[in-house]
């Protein structure tokens, strides 16, 4: 395991979006994906005034707090709490008395510019998260592909041009690498397998960018140590770039202390097996749900959803990759993922 500066420079700094088509709104409808929304993420952009949100060092978070005018706040606070219950708890309005919007922060970087919603219980001061946002149909496909393909289950629902998504728990990748890397209690040869894993689940299904600061790992405290899993928490990237190292998480520079920790605790063969088990499991899910993500895929190849030359260069480097020229005649980036997961998980 290795990063190239020169293939993680040429990585698109800025991705278009693209619009959801009716063959795919259909997908989503069938598969339950689809609310009318009491807010839309147009109303949110409706804010008077924002302000930096600091964290609990003084640091900037990049995010700003959202202000509105007092005659349009009780709207989208009853609104916004009706939609953590549709998410939550489909709909039941009973449920959601002692709930209350605290705070409504705006991310100005990024493809989907979110808004992040912070829920409070009156009752006992807890705090929940979720996100509103543009909706991008590369971003849906990824949601799509990390909750049929991945051992993660993910919740969102559309409308129109708004996208609803839960919060996604875990420890920030860039954190987890300054911070608990180093801990004692550690199990860096258990974090170098999950890596291993994770690494492989992007690059069958064709997710880009997943440097530190666009994963999360979430710890779970097992009977003698501590289990690990790598959760994406960023899909803007799903099939777009046209590089094949760009799909890969050791390539990134972000990533290279991980790198590290698997190349001077793991060998050769010892990857190989967490790859294969890995492809395993990941084939076992596509059987299970392969009439859906059939159709996912049939969708996802009626739009290119990257540019002609990246497309034209993700199928050459596939077709190296796999010494098959079939790649070769791919048109749209669906085709080349539905060739490749064939390929991988056959």
């Amino acid at each position: 395991m290795a990063y190239d500066q020169n293939d993680i420079d040429y990585i698109s700094k800025k991705k278009p979006s693209y619009p959801i088509l009716d063959s795919l709104r259909a997908y989503l409808k069938k598969y339950d994906r689809t609310y009318d929304l009491p807010v839309k993420y147009d109303d949110l952009l409706r804010y008077s005034n924002a302000f930096p949100l600091y964290n609990e060092k003084g640091e900037d978070t990049l995010w700003q707090t959202a202000m509105y005018h007092e005659s349009e706040l009780n709207d989208i606070h009853d609104g916004l709490t009706q939609i953590y219950a549709i998410i939550r708890t489909a709909g039941d309005k009973s449920l959601i008395d002692h709930l209350s919007v605290e705070r409504i922060d705006y991310c100005t970087f990024g493809n989907s510019n979110p808004f992040r919603i912070r829920i409070v219980n009156k009752l006992n001061d807890n705090y929940d998260y979720f996100y509103v946002k543009k909706a991008d149909a590369s971003r849906i496909y990824g949601l799509e592909l990390e909750h049929i393909l991945s051992p993660n289950r993910i919740n969102y629902l559309v409308d129109d041009n708004t996208l609803v998504e839960d919060h996604i728990a875990g420890i920030p990748g860039d954190q987890f690498i300054e911070k608990y890397l180093k801990r004692k209690q550690t199990n860096t040869v258990r974090i170098a397998k999950e890596f291993v894993k994770f690494n492989e689940r992007c690059f069958v299904r064709l997710l880009g960018d997943m440097r530190s600061y666009n994963y999360v790992i979430d710890i779970t405290p097992d009977f003698d140590n501590e289990q690990y899993r790598i959760r994406s928490i960023d899909f803007d990237q799903q099939c777009y770039e046209g590089r094949r190292t760009l799909y890969l998480p050791q390539f990134f520079k972000e990533n290279i202390k991980v790198v590290e920790f698997v190349r001077n605790l793991l060998d050769d063969k010892t990857i190989l097996q967490y790859q294969q088990e890995e492809q395993t499991l990941m084939k076992r899910r596509y059987v299970s749900s392969e009439k859906k993500i059939n159709y996912l895929l049939e969708v996802m190849q009626q739009e290119p959803l990257s540019k002609s030359e990246k497309i034209k260069e993700l199928a050459l480097q596939l077709s190296k990759y796999h010494k098959m020229e079939q790649f070769l005649n791919c048109k749209t980036m669906g085709a080349l993922l539905s060739l490749h997961l064939k390929k991988i998980l056959s």
